[in-house]
């Protein structure tokens, strides 16, 4: 059987950096305009502010729609106003919202080449192992075949 080296658990530590937490790496790096970011899409893309939005839309229609013409403080034409700064709405929040998508995106991607070093330097560690123990088993076995041979004098 061919003998590979053996690597030293200093050796392994040498050949990898130290393994680094993914999501405070992420956080660190972030600017200040990007943690807005990532804030406004956290918050507008989650089923709550769906619910606030839709609520508040169907509760100003309906108030304007059905209240007595008196108690109406947006009547008709106010509608295309309210239609006009909803499409802002929608205008401003898709760029940062994409914009917090992509910084999320970057997050994975870290996520994902710590997880994959992690991956290899375990591999190594199990390969170091492996070979360990199968020149363990050599050692062990020679050990038996002397035991096992008659003493000769």
């Amino acid at each position: 059987m061919q003998h590979q080296k053996l690597q030293s658990l200093e050796e392994i530590k040498q050949q990898y950096r130290p393994i680094r937490n993914a999501n405070i790496q992420h956080q660190e790096e972030l600017s200040r305009i990007n943690k807005f970011a990532l804030w406004i899409t956290e918050r507008v893309g989650s089923m709550g502010f769906f619910f606030i939005i839709f609520l508040w839309t169907m509760l100003w229609l309906g108030w304007n729609t059905l209240a007595p013409p008196k108690l109406s403080f947006d009547p008709y034409p106010a509608f295309v106003l309210w239609l006009f700064i909803s499409n802002m709405i929608q205008i401003f929040l898709m760029p940062l919202i994409m914009i917090g998508q992509n910084l999320q995106s970057r997050h994975a991607e870290i996520r994902a080449e710590e997880d994959f070093l992690i991956n290899k330097k375990a591999e190594t560690e199990v390969e170091t192992i492996l070979v360990h123990l199968e020149n363990q088993n050599e050692l062990i076995l020679k050990i038996l075949e002397r035991l096992q041979q008659p003493e000769t004098k």
